[in-house]
């Protein structure tokens, strides 16, 4: 089961939002074979919630609406409510019959906006950026028989910064230095000295550069 949780962050754009689900999707079905499946569960992420339940409930069908167009398998209702309360049973029936009411009208046939060309382009930037961060990963330990599924060399990605996120500052097992900006609808990693929007290449050569001046001096 591959959760896909849209709205994450809140304020990234509905099309780069798709477009970063495609990009997961593509990723992960790619390893299905005879004897692996994955089934999607689409959802809302809970930060994106305003407090303004009549808002909340536009906001939960506004996301259920852009989550059919990944086909999901599964459709994960989150409560509109969450922002100002914890749901009751009276959110929770509501909460599922506007979910209802989208998909119920998405069936009777909808434009894909899938196709969109600048989703398209998104999606492939970040598939194309995410195999560096993967081989940069398999670089880490390249003796192991599968890097990508080796504990010690995922900790040692977290602790250098290979896989590293804003919200891990702070925690000693993670780098957490990495910084991000958003820029048309979308996040990007983000150089605040240099003022600019970073690569993948360029934040990874940084990290592994850095990995290797240590090893000499270790």
């Amino acid at each position: 089961m591959a959760q896909y949780m849209f709205n994450v962050p809140p304020s990234i754009s509905p099309m780069m939002d798709l477009a970063k689900m495609l990009a997961k999707i593509e990723l992960i079905e790619s390893l299905q074979d005879e004897n692996f499946r994955v089934y999607r569960q689409a959802r809302a992420g809970l930060a994106s919630f305003p407090t303004d339940l009549y808002q909340a409930k536009g906001q939960l069908a506004s996301s259920a609406y852009l989550a059919m167009a990944i086909k999901p398998h599964i459709y994960h209702v989150v409560a509109y409510c969450e922002a100002d309360h914890a749901a009751n049973a009276d959110d929770i029936i509501e909460s599922c019959k506007i979910v209802r009411g989208v998909i119920r009208n998405t069936f009777l046939g909808t434009v894909d906006i899938t196709l969109d060309k600048k989703v398209q382009d998104r999606k492939n930037q970040l598939i194309s950026e995410a195999m560096i961060i993967l081989n940069a990963i398999k670089q880490l330990n390249p003796t192991a028989k599968d890097p990508l599924a080796d504990a010690s060399t995922i900790a040692k990605a977290i602790e250098i910064g290979i896989l590293d996120a804003p919200h891990l500052k702070g925690n000693p097992a993670a780098c957490g230095k990495l910084v991000t900006r958003l820029t048309d609808g979308a996040l990007y990693a983000y150089d605040p000295v240099e003022k600019r929007i970073l690569t993948e290449k360029e934040r990874i050569d940084r990290i592994l550069g850095q990995a290797e001046k240590k090893a000499v001096f270790a």
